[in-house]
This record gives C-alpha cells, structure tokens and sequence, in this order.
C-alpha cells in the first residue's frame, strides 16, 4: 500500500482554536497540491499501526489537552521513530502534557502567551523550505508563544535542533525569552522527522499566501 497521505488530527481537550476548520482546509489543498490525499479526523482511533503506516505526514492542528489514547501514544511513537513526519501546528505546543515523550520530541512546553498583536518574525534560516518563502523580517499578526523553556536544551541528548526563526521581542510586549526567542523548528528522531511552527492562531493566517507557503515549506521537508 502506499505511504502518501497527510493525516491531519484537530482533536482538542483544552482550548479549542477558531481558525482550526480553516487550517485544515488550508493544508488539505496544500497537501493535494503535493499529490497527497488528505484526511481530517478528531478519532483518536485513527492512531494505529496500520492507519499510520499509510501516511507520509502526520499534522497535529493546534491539538490542546490529551489527544491520543495509551495505544495511540504507542503507534504514534513507533511510526516517528521508523520514519514517519509529524507537522506540528500552533497549540500543539499544549497537547498531550503528562506524555514525556512529546515532551522531548518538541523539547519544550506551551507556557502561555500575551494578547494577539502584530509583532516582527525574523528568519535565521533561509535554507529551509519553510522559511524560504518568509523576509528575513516579516511583519506578522499572531497570538506569540512562551515556552517553558529552550527548545535546544530540552530535546532528547545529542539530537540537534534547528532553529529556523525567532519572535523579536522588542516589537511587542509579552515575551519572555528575550532576544532569543524560538517559534519555528524542526528536527529529527531516529528515522523520523518533526517540524513545530508556533504561528497559526488566526483563521486569516490560513488564507495569508504567505503564510500557506510556510506551511507548504514545512509539509515538502517533511515528505522528502
């Protein structure tokens, strides 16, 4: 059977986003333009060996709260490690809390977040296709993230991070980081490969070509 479709799971526990029906069907026209199927569920179900051994990425669209089931977590982990692709979208940053594992797959936690207002993203990486498309300052209008920590530190020992761009604290207030402040990265685990982009709050965002095209950046990485 073919490993070529985007999974795309908006179940939420916690917070549930307004912008969620537009971001998946922002990314399920994204996906289609790479020649993917794609299919949108809230089924924890869906987490299983076989179900995730057809999927070539895995999309956790601002999932809050505990998402998955025991067995879930346990498929879910098997198929990064043996080389699947998760795109983990905006409040994905708070899924799945008391799972260590996700925990160290992103290396950091949701830690709260200032109100929505614009503020400047800059780009550190443009070797990235999911950065490539962005200025190297884009102005953006978002709900900006804390994090509980770096995600650099907090991964699992040895396994780079790479940071592709940071929040700049100076153009709005809220921020705890300092100058140093993460929102989108990407990383591998064993045979897999995980991308966290902590933008995505607004249903406009996913209609902003701009923003589709870092999206669309993320999922050709992921599919590589």
């Amino acid at each position: 059977m073919p490993i070529d479709d985007v999974l795309i799971y908006t179940r939420t526990t916690g917070y549930r986003h307004d912008s969620i029906p537009d971001g998946a069907a922002a990314l399920t026209e994204l996906a289609a333009d790479l020649g993917r199927p794609a299919e949108v569920t809230e089924e924890p179900g869906a987490f299983t060996p076989e179900r995730l051994a057809r999927c070539a990425v895995v999309v956790l669209l601002s999932t809050t709260g505990n998402v998955l089931t025991a067995e879930g977590r346990s498929a879910f982990e098997a198929y990064l490690r043996g080389g699947g692709s998760l795109l983990a979208v905006h409040a994905a940053a708070n899924a799945e809390p008391d799972w260590p594992f996700y925990g160290e797959l992103l290396g950091t936690r949701f830690d709260g977040h200032p109100e929505v207002q614009p503020a400047t993203v800059l780009v550190d990486d443009r070797a990235h296709p999911a950065t490539a498309p962005l200025p190297d300052r884009w102005d953006w209008t978002d709900e900006w993230y804390n994090f509980t920590s770096d995600p650099r530190e907090g991964s699992d020992p040895g396994v780079r991070v790479r940071v592709l761009a940071r929040a700049d604290e100076t153009t709005y207030h809220g921020g705890t980081h300092g100058p140093d402040h993460p929102l989108v990265w990407c990383r591998e685990i064993d045979r897999g490969r995980a991308f966290f982009t902590a933008l995505g709050h607004d249903p406009e965002a996913y209609r902003d070509p701009v923003f589709r095209a870092h999206l669309a950046g993320a999922l050709t990485w992921l599919t590589d």
